[in-house]
């Protein structure tokens, strides 16, 4: 497995900044009433000199590959730092639009690596074939490699411009044991065509899909970590032209808060939700989803421009009179067996009786609205650890309420969790880690780890640090590579080195281990994992 996110992209020296993303996404800057030329109009006009048009659409090398609005968004910047074509930021966004829209990718085609997309922190990758693992992701992460299609000749090509862009690679740590460009240039450029080729009838089909219109009143759920569930609204109106959109949102948080944003988005290749929101206290959001086929659902994660390893997920779906009703979230996310009280479920255009299956059983209608349904339920003393569907009506959430007997386990998610150095003057802001105590059930057979337990949510937890090896507490790691740890879990780590204190003079780097303990009753729980606290990342293109 590959960890997205600490690869050192020593083969890529183009440094990107968070803002980058921006030119995906509304900012008001990126609108033109009128744009000049179109995207295609300037294809012709800024590319054709070296991309020769065969017609019908389509140029050298520019129609062998498809990319998501983030990778031809790279493509084109690189066009402009390494051949110097120049492009204003209405020019560059009318481009990607272009670019994406004919030669994108479906939503079947990037479901299984949207988080390299959505930037979500710490994941951990299986990469699909060992070949590619042994070649490719030692510099890159699989996701990369897995959201872009190309013929066979152009993967080809790809190997070439590797040599040439980056000479030293047959040279770099594993690269050197091996006849690297013959097995590149034959070996990988066969799996490539094979596994991501430029042929799809998922692509096929989604051209002929009708685009949606994403405007009207959408409903959302989330979660962030460190923060608790959320759920609000969003209008979303016609902006600007085609596919483009201003929005205004409220998130409401279970633990009373609510928050408010405006900003503007695009879709690019009639799925890909791009936005960028400012929240009433001046901070920025930017939004990556997807919309569903049918335009009635959209998925994917908000973060925080600034720091983008801070955000949630987020499920939309529409709440116009003619919607279908649908059922996004319940609060509490478990009810324990024997215990009574009120749950929320919240949703769009909800009516009829609420089910919520064995051993539980609805007491009283306590509130109900169209978005909201809050019902007082007991549960059986002797209920079994399981997931029950929720049902309000017709509207359905399968397995969306675990019931359970007592918290077996807890872990602490995620598993591997890095955080940065920054600051200190430096132009690299600190990238702190979100941690989360998660309470977790046997599940129905009783025996802890197996697939049936019961992820049952995050708890209150009391945190510590310590040295996670010998030589960690050797180098006094965590002495100096802790900033601070916050009640919620979130960890900030040191300033930026390096640092005259430590031995050798190091920077503030280092290995630690967080440990979460936690109350169930009188019952005390804890868990632990590695915190890695690593340096800068300075070079960071929208996919790593």
């Amino acid at each position: 497995m590959s960890r997205v996110g600490i690869r050192p992209f020593k083969c890529h020296a183009l440094a990107w900044a968070a803002a980058t993303l921006l030119g995906l996404s509304g900012t008001s800057a990126s609108f033109a009433a009128e744009p000049v030329l179109s995207g295609k109009e300037l294809i012709n006009a800024k590319c054709a000199s070296c991309h020769a048009a065969q017609g019908d659409g389509r140029w050298f090398r520019i129609s062998e590959g498809r990319r998501t609005p983030e990778g031809w968004d790279m493509t084109v910047v690189r066009m402009d730092y390494a051949h110097g074509v120049k492009l204003t930021a209405e020019e560059r966004q009318q481009v990607v639009k272009y670019l994406s829209d004919h030669f994108g990718l479906a939503p079947s085609e990037t479901q299984n690596h949207r988080y390299i997309l959505e930037r979500q922190p710490n994941v951990l990758e299986k990469p699909g074939h060992p070949l590619l693992t042994e070649m490719c992701v030692r510099c890159h992460s699989a996701a990369r490699i897995a959201v872009q299609r190309r013929t066979e000749d152009d993967w080809r090509r790809l190997v070439n411009f590797h040599v040439g862009q980056f000479p030293s690679i047959e040279y770099s740590a594993g690269g050197r044991d091996r006849h690297w460009f013959d097995i590149a240039s034959k070996d990988v450029v066969q799996v490539l065509a094979r596994l991501n080729g430029y042929e799809s009838g998922a692509w096929r089909d989604w051209q002929a899909t009708p685009a949606p219109d994403a405007s009207g009143r959408w409903r959302l759920a989330g979660y962030r970590p460190g923060h608790g569930a959320y759920e609000g609204e969003a209008d979303i109106r016609r902006a600007d032209g085609e596919d483009r959109y201003a929005l205004s949102v409220t998130l409401r948080w279970a633990d009373g808060r609510s928050e408010s944003a405006q900003g503007r988005s695009i879709v690019y290749g009639k799925h890909e939700w791009r936005a960028t929101l400012q929240q009433a206290d001046g901070t920025a959001v930017q939004q990556v989803m997807s919309i569903e086929p049918g335009g009635r659902r959209m998925s994917g994660r908000w973060f925080l421009v600034a720091q983008d390893g801070l955000g949630g997920d987020l499920v939309a779906v529409r709440a116009d009179a003619q919607a279908p009703s649908a059922v996004l979230s319940v609060v509490p996310a478990a009810l324990r067996a024997g215990s009574t009280e009120n749950i929320t479920l919240h949703g769009a255009n909800l009516a009829g009786d609420v089910v919520l299956g064995p051993d539980l059983r609805v007491l009283e209608m306590v509130s109900r609205d169209a978005d909201k349904v809050v019902v007082k339920v007991a549960v059986r003393a002797g209920a079994r650890d399981g997931l029950r569907s929720v049902r309000v009506g017709r509207a359905q959430l399968a397995a969306g309420l675990p019931v359970y007997r007592q918290v077996d386990y807890v872990k602490v998610e995620p598993e591997h969790p890095i955080a940065r150095l920054g600051g200190n003057g430096g132009s690299r802001a600190k990238l702190p880690a979100q941690l989360e105590a998660i309470a977790y059930a046997a599940g129905p057979d009783g025996k802890r780890g197996t697939k049936d337990d019961l992820r049952l949510g995050a708890l209150p937890a009391q945190w510590s640090l310590d040295n996670l090896t010998p030589a960690a507490a050797e180098m006094g790691d965590a002495d100096f590579a802790v900033g601070r740890m916050e009640p919620n879990g979130l960890f900030w780590p040191a300033d930026a080195g390096p640092n005259p204190q430590r031995k050798f003079g190091t920077n503030n780097a280092g290995e630690l281990k967080a440990t979460a303990k936690v109350m169930d009753g009188n019952r005390s729980l804890s868990a632990s994992v590695p915190l890695f606290v690593s340096v800068q990342r300075w070079n960071d293109p929208p996919i790593r």
